[in-house]
């Protein structure tokens, strides 16, 4: 179950519109992967409501097997926290709601597994529901509350609120429990998950392949399973929010060249965790930086699309020879970004963007640039601008 007791509170700034949310719809849904702090935004927002959490199993079993008991027992406004464990509850859940359907704000849901939450809310609630995402805290959200929250900490440490809200918890420890916790109790509760050693070993698998093109068939034969599970599995971890994929983007120029996605775990504290990075040195010195770092620029950069409220905006760019790392699609007009490890990125490392952008033509690109561990932006002679991720937003 969540802690709901922090050392320090920090806000996030989907508060917002959680509650815009909650006074213009019935239902409020709020999903993400375990500990991202779904249950305690909700109830910090909404300290009034009444609460019940279904990862009781008591409470499960009651809100599966008699939803209309359950339900006079915890009258709307409630937060209902982890429905995925009762989908029957959805269902009655309509009826409740459309018994008063101008009562704005009736039920707040939370979430974790999308795969079982997602199929009940849009066969029940459709039309009901506001459905709202919640990521581990991002690089702003951090700074706003721990201002000299170093770079390289916040990539370690990852971006789990418990994290950073209690700075003497051990990240190794942290993250030792999380994989426990997700093993036994997410993935356990899939039938087509038979051995969790193997599952295990296919989340450290994806771990290696976070920032790069994925092969399924590669995937597959690296633990040993056929490819049909690596693709129930790979299916599992997007639900779950522990991994993101990211499509590539296709114009006439460039239609149909790459058709797989790109692979990064959500969190780079769980990714370094997969990858025994346990220290800030061991990040610097590790051959998979460029990776984690890209891993980071990319959490960063969903941050900041959802916050300007665009959805479906984020791709990679990629042909037979080049590729750029992230490309913006905003109202016709692009972004690139390049993720480079680096304090001091040159022209070199600006290459791609160059390409891409006589590809797509100068008028239609309204930034390019390098997103590094500059401390400041700067101009490289290029013409393409060195950009610090907290100048990303």
């Amino acid at each position: 179950m969540q802690s709901h007791i922090l050392r320090v509170w920090i806000p996030r700034d989907i508060e917002d519109r959680l509650k815009r949310s909650a006074r213009t719809r019935p239902v409020v849904v709020l999903t993400g992967a375990r500990q991202t702090g779904k249950t305690s935004t909700l109830r910090r927002l909404f300290p009034d409501r009444d609460f019940v959490s279904l990862d009781l199993p008591s409470e499960a079993e009651q809100a599966e097997k008699d939803p209309e008991a359950f339900l006079r027992r915890h009258p709307a406004p409630a937060i209902l926290d982890e429905v995925q464990y009762a989908p029957a509850l959805l269902r009655n859940l309509k009826a409740a709601v459309d018994a008063s359907r101008n009562r704005y704000g009736q039920y707040l849901l939370t979430g974790s597994q999308k795969f079982t939450l997602m199929k009940g809310v849009s066969e029940s609630l459709a039309g009901r529901a506001d459905i709202v995402e919640l990521e581990t805290l991002s690089l702003a959200e951090i700074r706003a509350a721990l201002p000299r929250t170093s770079l390289e900490s916040a990539i370690l440490r990852g971006g789990f609120p418990e994290l950073h809200a209690n700075a003497e918890i051990d990240p190794v420890a942290f993250f030792n429990s999380y994989l426990a916790t997700y093993l036994e109790r997410d993935v356990r509760s899939l039938t087509n998950v038979g051995s969790l050693r193997d599952f295990e070993r296919f989340l450290r698998a994806c771990a290696l392949r976070s920032a790069n093109l994925l092969n399924r068939a590669d995937l597959a034969r690296d633990v040993g399973i056929a490819p049909s599970t690596a693709n129930q599995w790979l299916s599992m971890l997007e639900a779950s929010g522990q991994v993101v994929m990211l499509e590539p983007w296709f114009s006439n120029r460039t239609k149909s060249i790459v058709k797989s996605p790109k692979l990064y775990l959500a969190d780079t504290g769980l990714l370094c965790a997969l990858l025994n990075i346990r220290s800030e040195d061991a990040l610097r010195q590790s051959p998979s930086a460029g990776a984690v770092w890209e891993t980071f620029v990319f959490a960063q950069l969903r941050h900041r699309e959802r916050r300007a409220g665009r959805v479906g905006s984020l791709f990679f760019w990629r042909d037979r020879t080049r590729e750029v790392d992230f490309l913006a699609d905003l109202a016709g007009r692009v972004q690139l970004f390049e993720a480079k490890w680096t304090e001091l990125p040159s022209d070199a490392d600006a290459v791609n963007l160059g390409y891409v952008r006589d590809v797509l033509g100068k008028s239609k690109v309204s930034l390019a640039a390098i997103v590094c561990r500059a401390p400041n932006a700067f101009p490289l002679s290029s013409g393409f601008r060195s950009l610090p991720l907290h100048d990303l937003a």
